[in-house]
């Protein structure tokens, strides 16, 4: 009986592969031809990359005819993806390109030796379909067929470990190389270091140039980090404010527009809607047009409530209530930032005679240091030696030191923790990590039991009330619940890894996403492949299990390779349907014309939705694609039938993003690791092959004879040898490559970037926190005009209307050579000014007439690449004048 029901169940699980295979397949191509109809036409979805208005980000486009852009798409250099995106991106291109070359003869080889080998004269009752080409289906009588599983299982091994090591002197090749170019070498994120931790006698200008001055080059400039307390709060009052007024100020001339064509048509009579040219009486227009109770108006919270409510609160004029807190917030700002410049810090000195300098020497101020600091050198190689020297004699202090940081990546808020209360933060934090992974199967056997409520219903009295519920309410409890409580769920758990990422007190974002990649691949092994492999092959052999316990060894050896089906259609799902839904963009695609019609009230919301980069998360993309690589080597040889399928996977991601990544995607130079990922990614290659060789290792062992004894012992002793040269293997390129992953050796100090001569003054120059930003004479001549001789216009609001501010108000570091501000690593609540307010130029002339008012009120604003249109619709022709500050 139990002979019948396994070979229903594999014929079954045939069945289940051949359907998943026409469906995906179908899927594919009905995606893939709507992509080929669609992409000429819609290229601010496909092509947006070519679209952009800013130059020097834009592209050329896909030069392909109608059909041909596969073709083109194959040709065209995976190369260029590193100069339009840098490293991160070509190296992932890179990492699908390897695999596909690894997996390649694997394929070829797998299908003439082993499908042959397992299948052919020599099968185990009751298996039929794909289970004939599985390593549970050579029988008592060939054994010895077992030998081309170890052979293959050797050679495989040793072909992956020659292409690792390929790719990884690729990879410091690259990087190093990365490192060193001109553009990347003489930026501000390539000098640079973060060292946290910091003792108060060295919270000082001078003392960390003393401690620093022994590296070549020495020090060109420190930002010492301070706690600004309520500014951050402020600033992102003003910031709220001032998107609050752009609506507002849009809706209000959208408003006039309508009112001026209904004026028109009651006196032309003719339903003539052209736009009056007598703007010298549009202010006055403005105001007969929109009366005082059809001006943009809202609710103010009431009491203590920290956002307002329907029918609760004061109600005030939108536009007036936006002034009033832009320039408010303007003046705290202006304050907090002369007190930081008055409130200098000097070096510690033991003041209260105890015996060492510490916080309790230091002045009470308005704004206190905190232990952390951000420090330019004047060459880049002093930059690398200083995060890889011993800095200080006593624990902890100053031991968390990080190189390549730019301004943009950094989380503020995690720069001010003890060493021992982050060590702490750590070991909390992993241990959330692993309860959340060992406990994640809860919510997720809740959402199974939710799927299933019709029988629940009956068998537990207490839930008697759900099966007298109508059968469509049901069906949509049992149907569509619980596949979007699973969405849910798996959209809630990169945000919480994140979140406790942030908690252990990561200082950047791109250490957030490396941090998270590690732990979103423990979390998708442990539960997208080693549960429902286990669950898989432990289900299907329990009937078996129970009527004959004698048989287990026999029963798992048999039935664990069956797991592979489900693999199987999930390698099909990603490959076909996966690959062919990431080039369509339906999603996207939608949204697109949502936000354009529900959001696109204002300029610059036109201008995000239109042309906001659209980057990648890759603590999230880089697992989803490891996990394939897990689950291929973990059946490459036990179910080589995957092997196939696999390869061609890889190579449609492959070609997916190498176009997104051409095309599409915009990866800020900000927020480029060099390649950090690629190694990662590397290790994550190792855990697949560990995998495999335990899983053959454990098969090999079960198998037994005709006799009762091991039948493959000695196929199973070879196995454990190969763990132990992978092992070694593994060893061997982590103490090789693993010192050049992130640091410049001294061998290409030649070539990095050198400042001039360093200034000698050592003036308190505090620009971490705004506190002295005048510069020395000679940094003055390099890098643009002292702060003290005129008051500072951005150069990105030189041509739109604004109020003249104060020094304090637009405190940059330096000028560029192109003009723009350099802020260096001051806090932005500490030097930012504050955002252009961006209306639209109308055709009756009344965004200008706003601007000038809103100048007369002290809020800078312009109508500059903006324009609305007699029927209020708003379009952009350009990015926002102070896009490069925001």
């Amino acid at each position: 009986m139990s002979g019948v029901d396994q070979q229903t169940a594999t014929s079954a699980s045939t069945a289940t592969f051949v359907t998943a295979l026409v469906f995906n397949a179908a899927v594919f191509g009905i995606e893939i031809g709507l992509f080929t109809i669609l992409r000429p036409y819609f290229k601010q979805i496909y092509e947006r990359r070519t679209l952009v208005p800013v130059e020097k980000d834009r592209v050329k486009p896909l030069e392909a005819g109608f059909l041909t852009w596969p073709i083109a798409l194959f040709k065209t250099d995976y190369r260029d993806v590193q100069q339009v995106n840098g490293p991160d991106a070509y190296l992932f291109v890179r990492f699908l390109r390897m695999m596909i070359r690894v997996l390649l003869p694997i394929w070829l080889i797998s299908w003439i030796v082993l499908m042959p080998v397992t299948a052919v004269n020599n099968s185990t009752a009751n298996n039929t379909g794909l289970d004939r080409f599985i390593f549970g289906n050579v029988s008592q009588d060939h054994q010895a067929r077992y030998g081309a599983h170890i052979i293959l299982a050797y050679l495989f091994t040793f072909w992956i470990y020659w292409n690792i090591k390929r790719e990884m002197k690729h990879f410091t090749t690259v990087r190093q190389l990365h490192l060193i170019n001109p553009a990347h070498s003489s930026s501000v994120q390539a000098n640079t270091i973060l060292v946290t931790g910091i003792p108060a006698r060295h919270l000082s200008e001078p003392a960390l140039r003393q401690l620093y001055s022994h590296l070549p080059g020495g020090v060109k400039k420190v930002w010492l980090n301070r706690d600004l307390k309520d500014l951050p709060s402020i600033y992102d009052r003003r910031l709220a404010a001032c998107g609050k007024l752009e609506s507002a100020e849009t809706s209000l001339l959208s408003t006039a527009a309508k009112l001026r064509r209904q004026e028109l048509k009651k006196a032309n009579g003719a339903g003539d809607a052209s736009p009056s040219a007598d703007t010298e009486r549009n202010l006055a227009l403005a105001e007969r047009l929109v009366p005082r109770d059809k001006r943009p108006s809202h609710r103010l919270p009431a009491g203590f409530m920290p956002f307002s409510l329907p029918f609760i609160g004061e109600t005030v004029d939108t536009i007036d209530w936006c002034r009033q807190e832009i320039a408010a917030a303007t003046d705290l700002l202006t304050k907090g930032r002369q007190t930081l410049a008055e409130q200098g810090l000097s070096q510690s000195d033991d003041v209260n005679g105890d015996g060492k300098a510490d916080k309790s020497d230091h002045a009470k101020q308005t704004y206190p240091p905190l232990n952390s600091a951000f420090i330019t050198f004047n060459q880049q190689i002093a930059a690398h030696l200083a995060v890889n020297a011993l800095t200080h004699h006593e624990p902890y202090c100053m031991a968390d030191r990080y190189l390549e940081v730019s301004p943009p990546d950094v989380i503020w808020g995690n720069l001010g923790l003890n060493p021992y209360e982050k060590r702490i933060r750590v070991v909390i934090s992993y241990s959330a990590t692993a309860a959340l992974i060992i406990f994640w199967s809860i919510p997720v056997a809740f959402v199974g039991i939710i799927s299933n409520i019709e029988g629940l219903c009956v068998r537990e009295s207490w839930l008697a009330w759900l099966c007298k519920l109508p059968s469509p309410v049901i069906g949509i409890i049992q149907g569509i619940l619980p596949p979007v409580l699973l969405a849910v769920l798996m959209m809630l758990l990169p945000i919480v890894l994140r979140l406790l990422g942030r908690f252990e007190g990561i200082p950047t974002r791109t250490g957030l996403e490396l941090s998270l990649m590690t732990r979103y691949f423990i979390f998708q092994v442990v539960h997208s492949f080693l549960i429902v492999t286990l669950s898989s092959g432990i289900f299907a052999a329990l009937p078996s299990l129970l009527s004959n316990p004698s048989s287990i060894p026999g029963l798992l050896a048999q039935y664990l390779p069956q797991a592979s089906t489900f693999f199987l259609t999930y390698i099909l799902l990603q490959g076909l349907s996966g690959v062919a839904g990431g080039f369509l963009s339906a999603v996207a695609l939608v949204l697109y014309y949502v936000k354009l019609f529900l959001l696109g009230s204002t300029p610059r919301s036109v201008y995000n939705v239109k042309y906001a980069q659209t980057t990648v998360a890759w603590g999230t993309l880089f697992p989803s694609i490891t996990l394939l690589v897990v689950i291929t080597f973990a059946y490459s040889i036990i179910s080589p039938v995957i092997n196939g399928l696999a390869c061609f996977t890889f190579f449609l991601f492959y070609l997916l993003y190498k176009y997104l990544f051409l095309y599409q995607y915009t990866q800020p130079p900000s927020a480029d690791t060099g390649g950090l990922f690629f190694p990662k990614a590397i290790q994550h290659v190792f855990v697949g092959m560990y995998i495999q060789q335990l899983c053959l290792c454990a098969l090999f062992f079960l198998v037994t004879n005709p006799n009762g004894k091991r039948g493959a012992l000695p196929e199973g002793v070879l196995m454990i040898v190969l763990i132990v040269l992978t092992a070694g293997f593994h060893a061997i390129i982590n103490s090789s490559f693993g010192p050049l992953t992130k640091a410049l050796p001294l061998s290409h100090a030649h070539k990095t970037f050198r400042h001039p001569a360093p200034s000698l003054d050592l003036r308190d120059v505090d620009g971490g926190s705004g506190s002295n930003r005048k510069e020395t004479a000679e940094e003055e001549n390099e890098e643009g005009p002292s702060p003290t001789n005129k008051p500072r216009a951005s150069s990105s609001e030189s041509d739109a209307e604004h109020v003249p501010h104060s020094d304090y108000d637009d405190a940059f570091f330096a000028r560029g050579p192109d003009g723009t501000e350099d802020y260096g690593f001051a806090q932005p609540a500490a030097c930012r000014p504050q955002r252009i307010v961006w209306i639209p130029d109308d055709t009756l002339g009344l965004g200008r007439e706003e601007v000038q008012t809103n100048k007369e009120s002290g809020v800078k604003a312009t109508t500059q690449d903006a324009t609305m249109d007699e029927h209020g619709k708003v379009d952009v022709t350009g990015p926002p004048v102070d896009l490069a500050k925001f």
